[in-house]
């Protein structure tokens, strides 16, 4: 190769370089937001879930909520897909996707009819390369979603369901667990009684820790409910599929920062070791052409005698 060219493409990498370590830095301080908001949603999460959870067994009869009803025969399956809205995150996008048709799959092949609510642009994407068109798609957020993002989604799911037009709702988040784990997660959404409650022992360490032990061992109540259980879980169901919903959209979002940074960081490293080869490579050019020029001026020293 030219030594022309050679330096030509020692250049192109290095101005990569700069953009993915600018990327890189970018995410980092996108991410510690996105950890500190997550931090400060998990409090309020936890305790709605908590009241819903002592609402539903206080009320001696399950009141005629149409989330709370389960349905006798599942037909029509709704599936929730937290994607983002730009690639260059790794394998973020890709396995979200994958794990969530994994189990389209499986409910296709018992018969169900799937329907897809997508949050970010790469999964709606995704979903129409495969000849799936999404029954709803959620753009423009994933940087920072808000709880009216949530808010969104859930009237939508929510409507679907009570209309009857849908089963069975699930939800396929990337969990965050650190800049350099996420893991994909599903969850089922509704109906109440199958729904799959994140951070469940530790609203049980709660409902214990507030309760008093009879002679039998077991916890009784000690709250109060006015209006009754019924009329207030109700009201907190809708709460409830909300803040489930922005706590995966928070945690999506982190996870993708995250993959991000990490994606970016690797790029910028392999940049680099591919600018150290490309700089060997240009030096044995020049040595090559140095020694060629020796043995030219060698062989017409020796011509003249």
């Amino acid at each position: 190769m030219p030594q022309k060219e050679v330096k030509q493409r020692i250049s192109s990498v290095k101005n990569v370089q700069k953009i993915t370590r600018a990327m890189e830095m970018v995410a980092a301080a996108r991410l510690r937001r996105a950890e500190q908001r997550i931090a400060d949603l998990r409090p309020y999460a936890t305790a709605i879930r908590r009241m819903t959870k002592q609402a539903a067994e206080a009320a001696q009869n399950m009141p005629n909520i149409p989330v709370l009803q389960d349905r006798e025969d599942t037909k029509t399956v709704g599936i929730i897909i937290m994607s983002g809205d730009r690639g260059l995150a790794g394998p973020f996008n890709s396995q979200i996707i994958r794990a969530a048709m994994r189990t389209v799959a499986e409910h296709e092949s018992q018969g169900r009819e799937v329907q897809f609510f997508v949050s970010g642009r790469r999964g709606a994407s995704s979903l129409t390369f495969r000849g799936r068109e999404p029954k709803e798609s959620y753009q423009g957020h994933t940087d920072r979603p808000s709880y009216a993002n949530a808010r969104e989604i859930a009237d939508d799911v929510i409507a679907c369901y009570v209309d009857g037009d849908l089963d069975r709702v699930e939800l396929f988040y990337n969990a965050f667990e650190s800049a350099m784990t996420q893991h994909v997660t599903s969850e089922v959404l509704l109906p109440m009684q199958q729904a799959t409650v994140a951070e469940a022992q530790d609203i049980q360490d709660d409902l214990e820790g507030e309760g008093d032990s009879g002679e039998d061992g077991e916890h009784t109540a000690l709250t109060e409910y006015e209006p009754e259980p019924g009329e207030i879980l109700e009201r907190l169901v809708p709460d409830y599929v909300e803040i489930s919903i922005f706590r995966a959209l928070l945690e999506s979002t982190a996870s993708e920062h995250g993959a991000r940074m990490t994606a970016m960081r690797s790029a910028s490293e392999n940049a680099t070791e591919l600018i150290d080869d490309l700089t060997l490579q240009l030096n044995r050019e020049r040595q090559a052409d140095i020694t060629q020029e020796i043995m030219e001026v060698v062989a017409g020293a020796e011509s003249l005698t």
